[in-house]
């Protein structure tokens, strides 16, 4: 193992400073969830000039690609790649940066992957901040053979190993009403969008009775043609978010029984669908957490433990079908800056986030070096894999027996 990973830090500093200069590229032309073209091009081309044997898309998932290099039949690790960037704000969250980290930990290994004895699968996975492409990639068992899953993700302020993060519900809710003149006669119109309001209250009066660890919150997508006619259509789009995947579902049936109130009150209709993929939660696995807080602190990055839930991500999904992890990684040598911020956005593109970037693609290459060179490291990852997924059962068994017991009865005479 020795071996191997000599051979991988040296290909590491041999092209670091080739991915820096790929991630500002991308900072200084991002492009928003389900429009990856140019990004995801690029980064096919990376792959392939490392010898990666590359499909792209997967299964018709506009942007997305797989690339596999190694061994068939061996133990088989995926990391995985986003590359997608916020809207008006370019890369506030660093996909830009820890992208360009995950490919240059496969680029690295990619040398020596087959002597391992084992098979690298890289997954780009477009989207991430809309539609999870992981999600879909998961439902279509891209990771079941996995024996390990990884990526990164860019942080400010602090480095944690054991990432957790809230289940995500998505629903775009369309109130309709009827038009009239605002002025001349009102009373002849049906509102929709003060159902649309009054639902944002009840929203906002619902959260003394959730737990305080859940999040919901939405924006008016539409909301009327102009001030002087009555509303016949209004649109909010709404994320609701919980730890647990399960109790998430008893929150939106509340939440639809909010919309439902709202267009009572109003005299409206309402109907609702999903407007994105939803996210499960992040399945623990300590095995691979404690791996990972170990050769973050062997680079230099003090792990601090997680406090709380750090928003939602796809990568929930994947821990629900094999061993996999998110780490988060400080890119501003402690500085302290919101994601989803313009800060944030400036904060990859200096000479801190590219030693970051560096070390991160250390961290994750030699994660890989472990996973497939040490069957007892796998046999230990898989346990917890299989331990707590019973538990995410057996919860879910109990929410869904407390839901029957307290669904109303109809009295009978």
């Amino acid at each position: 193992m020795t071996d191997f990973v000599k051979k991988f830090e040296e290909s590491v500093e041999k092209n670091a400073a080739a991915m820096a200069a790929m991630s500002d590229d991308f900072a200084a032309h991002p492009e928003v969830s389900g429009t990856e073209k140019r990004t995801s091009a690029k980064l096919i081309e990376v792959l392939k000039a490392h010898g990666f044997d590359v499909t792209a898309p997967y299964k018709d998932i506009p942007y997305s690609f797989t690339a596999l290099k190694g061994k068939k039949g061996g133990p088989k690790a995926c990391i995985m790649v986003e590359y997608d960037a916020l809207p008006e704000i370019g890369h506030a969250c660093g996909h830009n940066l820890h992208g360009s980290m995950a490919v240059l930990a496969a680029c690295a290994l990619a040398p020596i992957v087959e002597e391992t004895g084992g098979e690298l699968l890289v997954a780009g996975t477009p989207a991430e901040e809309t539609n999870g492409a992981k999600v879909a990639m998961a439902e279509n068992g891209l990771f079941d053979d996995c024996a390990f899953a990884m990526m990164i993700h860019s942080s400010c302020g602090e480095s944690i190993a054991a990432y957790r993060s809230l289940a995500l519900s998505p629903w775009e809710f369309t109130f309709t009403g009827k038009t009239s003149h605002a002025a001349a006669a009102p009373w002849e119109g049906l509102n929709a969008l003060n159902g649309l309001q009054l639902f944002f209250h009840a929203i906002d009066m619902l959260r003394q009775h959730v737990r305080p660890e859940v999040r919901m919150h939405g924006i008016v997508s539409y909301g009327g043609a102009a001030p002087n006619i009555v509303p016949e259509r209004a649109v909010g789009q709404f994320y609701f978010r919980a730890p647990q995947n399960d109790y998430l579902e008893t929150v939106v049936e509340k939440v639809f029984n909010c919309a439902r109130g709202a267009a009572l009150a109003t005299g409206t209709e309402v109907t609702w669908r999903r407007f994105e993929l939803p996210f499960k939660d992040m399945t623990p696995n300590e095995t691979a957490e404690k791996m990972a807080a170990e050769l973050m602190e062997s680079e230099g990055f003090k792990v601090s433990p997680c406090e709380g839930f750090m928003g939602s991500s796809d990568v929930g999904d994947v821990t629900y079908h094999c061993p996999a992890i998110q780490p988060e990684l400080d890119i501003s040598a402690g500085k302290v800056f919101q994601a989803h911020t313009r800060d944030f956005a400036a904060a990859t593109l200096t000479d801190a986030a590219h030693d970051a970037m560096r070390r991160g693609a250390r961290i994750i290459g030699k994660s890989v070096i472990r996973v497939l060179t040490e069957p007892e490291l796998r046999e230990q990852m898989r346990a917890d894999f299989e331990k707590n997924r019973r538990k995410t059962k057996i919860r879910h068994a109990a929410v869904l027996q407390r839901a029957a017991l307290q669904r109303p009865r109809r009295r009978t005479a």
